[in-house]
């Protein structure tokens, strides 16, 4: 008598729980607006009497990084998870405010992003055993250089104390940069799905804000007699911008 072969075993049910790394590539974007205070009483002139008008540029470029993580499944369709990652950034713009007065005053500003990383709480859903989809969020930091100056064919000069005097000669009169390590926050979401046993691919899109420095700008030559020395601020605000990546895990099971 013919004998019936056994039914195939069920496909396996892929299981999230593990460590995992991996490796992301894409790309970052955001907008900036940068306004003036001023510091003394010549700066004051440049500032209001001017008048410096706030300057907005974007900034966008290439960023790419490792991951780390740990995911606990808990239940068929819902998982947990922390995740930390680092970017390199290619991220920058720049932009320049103008004015006809004085002979012609220009004030250039620029960002730039060199690289960026955060720590973050996973939460998912799992419509299917291979597809997840998540939320995410958690602290951000990254380091973010800032500069700006001043040119034009003019003098500024207080006439109360205390007294300032700047010769700008037809070039550039105030310059100033910063840099440094900013701290912050980031949420976002993502899809991930999986392959094989132990490899994944994702689409990730992340918002990250982070604190602002600020750059003070502050007077290259001063007239003699003029000892005091003159800044303003150029005030950047937050830095602010969105990523979206691509990426590809390797999980521990």
């Amino acid at each position: 008598m013919a004998v019936k072969a056994p039914p195939p075993p069920p496909a396996p049910i892929y299981s999230w729980t593990g460590f995992y790394i991996g490796a992301n590539l894409g790309g970052g974007w955001g907008s900036r607006n940068v306004d003036y205070t001023p510091n003394d009483a010549s700066s004051a002139i440049l500032v209001f009497g001017f008048p410096l008008s706030s300057v907005s540029f974007d900034t966008s470029g290439i960023i790419g990084g490792l991951q780390l993580g740990y995911n606990y499944q808990f239940n068929r369709n819902w998982l947990v998870g922390t995740e930390t990652d680092f970017d390199g950034s290619g991220m920058r713009g720049s932009g320049s405010g103008s004015s006809s007065k004085g002979g012609g005053t220009v004030w250039p500003v620029a960002e730039r992003v060199n690289w960026f990383g955060t720590v973050r709480a996973r939460l998912g859903y799992l419509p299917t055993s291979n597809l997840l989809a998540y939320v995410t969020g958690g602290f951000a930091y990254g380091r973010v250089e800032q500069s700006g100056d001043l040119s034009g064919p003019f003098i500024f000069q207080s006439i109360s104390a205390p007294f300032t005097s700047v010769n700008c000669n037809g070039g550039t009169c105030y310059a100033g940069s910063s840099s440094g390590v900013n701290v912050g926050w980031t949420l976002g979401g993502g899809l991930e799905y999986a392959l094989w046993q132990q490899w994944t691919v994702r689409a990730e899109h992340l918002y990250v804000s982070l604190e602002s420095w600020g750059v003070t700008e502050a007077a290259l030559a001063t007239l003699s007699g003029f000892p005091t020395p003159s800044s303003f601020n150029a005030n950047f605000g937050r830095t602010n911008f969105n990523v979206v990546r691509f990426g590809l895990n390797y999980q521990f099971h």
